[in-house]
């Protein structure tokens, strides 16, 4: 029976092994890749009334979406995503567009054929066109492209064409193309425009249902205006309140570069887990194998897009989803510590983690939640990959992991083996000489974490002091997200100066705000704009740049209302996932000790604005994501201190200020270990965003670094502190002054 446990393991190990190597690669490649991996773009339109008295109602905007949806067609663009957002809104996103300015000015242009006598009196319009029954086609004399056309009543164009042959000698039937593209700068009284097309001479009554449009057409320009023909004018007026556009190779690049970030940053959580846990170490990189892949399959079975901000929570779920058997791992060795068997201290550690896993993964899936809801679509598909994340974790690290290290420890093949743990002889105690009181030794048992808390509180209100001034003379440098406005990344195989851009965008009749230059050739460059260009002009911007450079630019804009609309939604996420975590801390714990982690969280969050603001980085709509997820992450730390110390006061009982003093010193020693190796390996995979990763997400990645390195500070120096200092006023006080 022993045996069998034994060979169970390695059979389990070599299926999982077998099935890892045969289904993760399929799995990631059925993953449709989002517009800024792919190139692509993004645009928000504001759903107008096309005439005065129309009403946008649901069938408005899904007569919208339909009509679209066609127009998408015509691109080839196999799975366009057209959804619609509130009571006026909807947002197109087209992936792996190769010719974006094409694909605007088709996607968005109120197309409307209409045939005009000489007096400009509308004889024809689409209406009398059948549907999808223009065509690009070719005169049979000259060869010169020409569109088709075939109206529903041949006897009424008999008609018109016999109208106009009697207004001799202006015998003309003037063809028009009137047409009206969405743009943020068009004002709503502004009229469509009129393309005149051509006015053949009527020298005869035509009853026929075939007409030939000619109009010195390329034929690229007849296929389009056949297309839009057949794809039926909009229901209604589009206006453009944000748009993001990625060019091909950018997206390659980030695809690639986030990748090669996140397979180091990895493999490097897995040499650190195979060094320091030893045995437990490769169990966990079984299991976080087996993370990675159920991840990307289960994102595959939702048919979700994976964008580059979901490509860094996935490669941060790693690092996150260590935190579990870290937290399971150093509570096995601490009862093996206490002189337990390797079987009962598996047992015991297994089942004191259990709880504090829970409660660290549901807070960081609050944060998650909050974002999802209160995202737009980039951060959306990072707080999808977030969610998958903590729940896939939980299952692999917890369930699995146990269940094949349980395999091993039934087996009493590692009774005599508890240096296979990462435990040293010399640290296990005596059984015998311990009791259910005794502690056991940790490397921090000399460390004073409460005696010099008065000092670390002064030094806290010394840096919010700090952080308060410089948001009141350096502000925030917001980012297009929330203070409007335009933003162009430029890039070139060759080093960029700001005065050679300034020279290029002045080229095309554009005065940058802003240059920032970035990469390490400085071959990166990102303007700034005051103010949103018409398709027009980005079209040019784009070519411009495209033949000079090589490589089509990127392209956002965002109109004011949709920055107030993120700056808002972004607040109210910050709010909400504070109080979601509030209540449930509450519940789980006490109130103290929620206004407690708060208050951290909160330091944390302030923290991270106070640097970003000295620094001058950009806040744009990923930096949100990166503070609710420091949010959600930090409060796992200090979850696991609260545990901690709920555990330890079940046992002891405290009675003064002292003895709680005590307590959560102590439970500060022995969760230290936990906090650093956590923080450790989330540090590592944003360090290899940071270093190795796309440019796109790199102010993404500092927040982060910034969040982590503060919430271990916050955990340890100010939750726990303002806890000791609340509770402790419970506490019927000492005779004598306690020590400090």
């Amino acid at each position: 029976m022993k045996k069998g446990r034994l060979i169970a393991f390695f059979l389990t190990v070599l299926l999982i092994g077998t099935g890892l190597g045969v289904f993760t690669k399929p799995a990631a490649n059925n993953i449709s890749l989002g517009l800024d991996l792919q190139g692509g773009f993004e645009v928000l339109y504001e759903v107008q009334p096309a005439k005065k008295g129309d009403k946008i109602d649901k069938d408005a905007l899904i007569s919208t979406v339909e009509a679209l949806n066609r127009r998408a067609n015509v691109l080839g663009v196999s799975e366009p995503n057209i959804q619609i957002e509130g009571n006026n809104r909807i947002r197109v996103q087209l992936a792996g567009v190769d010719n974006q300015n094409r694909a605007r000015e088709i996607l968005s242009t109120q197309a409307q054929l209409s045939f005009r006598d000489t007096n400009d009196k509308e004889l024809l319009n689409g209406a009398d066109l059948v549907e999808s029954g223009a065509k690009q086609s070719f005169k049979t004399d000259t060869n010169e492209p020409i569109v088709t056309i075939k109206l529903k009543d041949a006897d009424k164009f008999g008609e018109v064409t016999k109208k106009v042959l009697d207004m001799k000698p202006n015998n003309q039937l003037v063809i028009w193309l009137d047409y009206k593209k969405s743009d943020s700068y068009q004002k709503e009284s502004q009229k469509a425009e009129h393309k005149y097309i051509s006015a053949p001479n009527v020298n005869q009554v035509l009853n026929t249902s075939d007409v030939m449009i000619e109009g010195n057409f390329t034929i690229q320009e007849a296929k389009d205006m056949a297309s839009i023909l057949n794809a039926g004018a909009l229901p209604v007026k589009l206006v453009e309140k944000y748009s993001t556009s990625v060019g091909a190779q950018f997206g390659e690049q980030a695809l690639n570069e986030t990748v090669l970030a996140g397979i180091i940053g990895i493999a490097i959580i897995f040499l650190f887990m195979l060094l320091y846990y030893r045995l437990p170490g490769f169990i966990a990189v079984i299991t976080l194998s087996v993370y990675i892949y159920i991840t990307l399959q289960i994102f595959d079975w939702m048919n979700a897009v994976l964008t580059l901000p979901g490509i860094a929570a996935l490669i941060l779920g790693v690092g996150m989803a260590v935190d579990a058997n870290i937290i399971t791992y150093e509570r096995i060795k601490e009862e093996l510590k206490l002189g337990k068997s390797v079987r009962s201290a598996f047992r015991s550690g297994n089942r004191r983690s259990f709880a504090t896993i829970f409660d660290a993964n549901i807070t960081t899936m609050l944060a998650g939640i909050v974002l999802f809801v209160f995202g737009t679509s980039s951060v959306r598909g990072f707080a999808t990959m977030l969610i998958l994340s903590i729940l896939t974790s939980f299952i692999t690290a917890v369930f699995l992991s146990r269940f094949l290290l349980g395999l091993l420890v039934e087996s009493r093949w590692l009774d005599r083996k508890k240096g296979w743990f990462g435990v040293r002889r010399k640290d296990i105690l005596d059984i015998s000489k311990t009791n259910e009181n005794t502690e056991p030794p940790t490397p921090f048992d000399k460390w004073d974490f409460v005696g010099k808390r008065k000092w670390f509180f002064v030094f806290s209100g010394i840096v919010l002091a700090a952080g308060i001034v410089i948001l009141l003379v350096f502000r925030l440098n917001l980012g297009i997200d929330f203070s409007s406005g335009s933003r162009i990344e430029v890039q070139s195989e060759h080093k960029l100066t700001t005065e050679q851009l300034e020279k290029d965008f002045g080229q095309v009749g554009l005065d940058p705000d802003s240059i920032v230059l970035s990469g390490q050739k400085t071959n990166h460059g990102v303007a700034r704009f005051v103010g949103v260009p018409n398709q027009k002009k980005i079209a040019e911007v784009k070519s411009y740049f495209k033949d000079k450079y090589g490589v089509e630019p990127n392209v956002s804009t965002v109109s004011p209302t949709v920055g107030k609309e993120l700056a808002r939604n972004a607040l109210y996420a910050l709010i909400i996932a504070s109080i979601g975590i509030i209540l449930y801390v509450s519940i789980r714990f006490e109130y103290k000790m929620a206004i407690s982690a708060i208050a951290s969280l909160l330091y944390d969050a302030f923290f991270i604005i106070a640097v970003f603001s000295f620094t001058r980085l950009e806040v744009d709509i990923t930096f949100i994501a990166a503070v609710l997820t420091i949010i959600g992450y930090s409060i796992n730390d200090t979850i696991v201190t609260f545990d901690r110390i709920r555990e330890q006061m079940k046992k002891r009982k405290p009675k003064t200020f002292s003895d709680l003093s005590h307590i959560v010193n102590l439970s500060l020693q022995q969760t230290f270990a936990r906090s650093i190796n956590t923080v450790l390996t989330v540090v590592i995979v944003v360090i290899a965003l940071l270093v190795l990763g796309a440019t796109s997400i790199t102010n993404f990645s500092v927040a982060l670094l910034i969040g982590l390195l503060s919430g271990v500070y916050s955990s340890l120096y100010i939750a726990a502190q303002l806890w000791l200092v609340w509770k402790g006023r419970e506490l019927k006080k000492p005779k004598h002054k306690p020590e400090q």
